[in-house]
């Protein structure tokens, strides 16, 4: 509880028991001359006097008070004239003018309770997001003249290089040069296992050093860092509105004044014609206390923002609340292949020799490839697992689009693609149909086996894909640019609804565009993918997840959503979350008003007096507030 909170708990606590003293205060009987201002005569007629009690009443009201009628005041005088401090304004100096005193110091105890509550409840909200606050780190460590200087982050210069000690945040991004460490992410992702770095790695603004000694080069200024460009993203995640905050703002705008007035006629026009004025008085102020909107002026926006702070607890960060409305109604969810379902890493699947061992095979075709950087060169080396030695090989020639040729240890190695072959005339005898990229490989004209290059699905993918159906996503349908037989066999394995395969980064956008054109009324297209290649179709699509973008400039800019990791399991838990959020904001409006109607209808009617006005304000608000806290441990 902050500061201020504190010093509003002692008002209410001073005021409450001012307030008891003042109800509990007996009843003083005088005759003879009358006390200026502090008597009434007695209702029986008989000459003797009451003590009058709403002096006494004035002093909790005004301790408990006095900020309201100030805010009531302050705006009238910059013409917000119809706010809720004016409703409590009026009706409880309403109360007061025609002897309700008690009531009206109830009034106003009450809907301090209730401000109170509130307050604390969007700190409470504030906290979870604030937590990631964190990360910003206060200083960097950068040596000079032998000597390790602080310096604000922002001063450090791209290709500088800072020393992180054990227990310290990494201030910027960039490559480690020496060292070991072990680094926490729990902040950025919401994973628990350290990251092990060394010499060569890449490490992130945000994260703690948890063991070794550093010396990173700074690859990115500290304004466009990993944890700047998050942290302004989850500052500035409030200005972008749902529709349902938008439209209680506006609601609010007419809602209130429309209800002053009502009350005011509800008070002048039947007294005009019954001369009741006693009656319709107490009841128009009732009808004020309860038109008050402030349960949904507060329950809305806080369940929103209470979603927010759930997602960023679970290592997703929504650029706003617009974003998490959208991500609730999600019926159709388009992933790319590459590194979002799958590892985005090629490996050698399997090995299918002719006339040889199946290691003597990928030992020829690794040090043929052994000097190529492409990805699937590369998995063949790995999968080998010899140390390459060039001295075994030699006029080595990359043949673009083909594939390399080479002499090793004096016998001429292809490896390469159909076309590779058909072009060196070498019959292929052995050519199974294996989803993934087939590498070919002769030895001196002779045809001598092949390899199978696939990319393996991440092993959460099926996982989400099922928790997203579970969830109530109707359709999930993956893109890529792969082979036909690769995408088929991914789709199957995890059980996707469509595919589309041999895309261009256009055509991506073209089987965007029909689905969107295919997709229900109130459904919307979410599409997932790293961020970086997929701008265009994240741009396009209802909503935009990036995930694996831990790091990445573009995928932060591209996205609506980023999850913080590469687990496509945050995907459902979005999901989830978001949904739940907007059951909570229709849980809220839809008992806020119920009950608000009915009250007020009972207040007209002069069935419900101050007491029950003042549950369907105060009580009303702290049960859509309790409500919406719910989204703080969403999951």
């Amino acid at each position: 509880m902050t500061r201020k909170q504190k010093k509003t708990l002692y008002r209410i606590l001073i005021a409450f028991v001012l307030f008891v003293v003042c109800l509990l205060l007996p009843t003083v009987r005088l005759s003879g001359p009358i006390p200026l201002l502090s008597v009434v005569q007695d209702r029986d007629g008989c000459g003797a006097y009451t003590l009058a009690k709403w002096p006494l009443f004035l002093i909790p009201y005004l301790v408990i008070g006095w900020d309201v009628l100030w805010k009531a005041v302050r705006n009238i005088m910059h013409g917000q004239v119809f706010d809720e401090n004016f409703l409590m304004c009026v009706a409880t100096i309403g109360a007061l003018v025609i002897g309700e005193y008690p009531e009206a110091v109830a009034v106003m105890l009450f809907y301090q309770v209730g401000e109170l509550f509130q307050n604390v409840a969007v700190s409470r909200s504030r906290q979870s997001i604030s937590a990631l606050m964190d990360i910003r780190p206060d200083y960097a460590n950068v040596e000079r003249d032998g000597q390790l200087v602080q310096v604000d982050p922002d001063e450090v210069a791209v290709d500088d290089v800072i020393v992180i000690k054990a227990g310290e945040r990494v201030p910027l991004d960039g490559t480690v040069l020496e060292g070991t460490s072990a680094l926490d992410t729990a902040a950025l992702t919401g994973e628990s296992l350290p990251r092990d770095v060394s010499a060569g790695d890449e490490v992130i603004s945000g994260c703690v050093n948890l063991s070794g000694l550093l010396h990173v080069k700074v690859s990115k200024p500290f304004g466009q860092s990993t944890v700047a460009r998050i942290l302004d993203l989850v500052e500035n995640s409030s200005e972008k509105k749902a529709q349902a905050e938008h439209f209680i703002t506006k609601f609010a705008r007419y809602y209130t004044p429309i209800v002053v007035f009502a009350a005011l006629a509800l008070a002048v026009i039947p007294s005009l014609m019954d001369g009741q004025w006693e009656t319709w008085v107490p009841r128009a102020l009732n009808f004020l206390v309860v038109s008050c909107p402030c349960a949904l002026v507060i329950s809305i926006p806080l369940s929103f923002f209470g979603g927010i702070g759930g997602a960023s607890k679970q290592g997703i960060l929504v650029k706003g609340s617009n974003y998490l409305e959208a991500l609730a109604q999600a019926g159709v969810v388009v992933f790319d292949k590459t590194g979002t379902l799958t590892q985005g890493k090629f490996s050698v699947t399997a090995v299918h020799p002719q006339g040889m061992s199946e290691q003597e095979l990928l030992e020829l075709a690794a040090l043929a490839e052994q000097f190529s950087t492409h990805p699937i060169s590369k998995s063949i080396v790995a999968a080998w697992g010899g140390l390459a030695d060039q001295s075994r090989a030699a006029g080595v020639e990359e043949i673009a689009g083909h594939g390399v040729q080479a002499v090793i240890d004096g016998r001429r190695v292809l490896a390469g693609n159909r076309k590779l072959m058909d072009r060196e005339q070498i019959a292929v005898t052995s050519d199974h149909d294996h989803p993934g990229t087939v590498i070919h490989v002769a030895v001196d004209g002779q045809y001598a086996g092949h390899l199978v290059i696939a990319d393996q699905p991440k092993s959460t993918s099926a996982q989400a894909l099922r928790e997203l159906k579970a969830a109530g996503v109707r359709q999930t349908v993956m893109l890529t640019g792969d082979a036909q037989g690769a995408a088929q066999a991914v789709a199957e394995q995890l059980g996707l609804d469509r595919f589309y395969a041999q895309l261009l980064p256009a055509g991506k956008v073209e089987r965007v565009e029909e689905l969107l054109r295919d997709k229900g009324p109130k459904e919307k297209l979410v599409f997932v993918g790293d961020g970086i290649n997929d701008a265009p179709v994240l741009s396009r699509a209802d909503i935009g997840v990036a995930m694996g973008a831990l790091g990445s400039d573009a995928a932060i800019e591209a996205a609506d959503i980023v999850l913080m990791d590469d687990d496509l399991l945050k995907l459902p838990v979005a999901v989830r979350i978001a949904r739940k959020t907007l059951a909570i904001v229709r849980q809220n409006v839809v008992f806020a008003l119920g009950v608000k109607l009915l009250v007020l209808v009972l207040s007209a009617m002069g069935r419900a007096n101050m007491w029950a006005a003042v549950f369907a304000d105060v009580g009303v608000s702290v049960l859509a507030i309790l409500n919406a806290s719910r989204m703080l441990k969403a999951k």
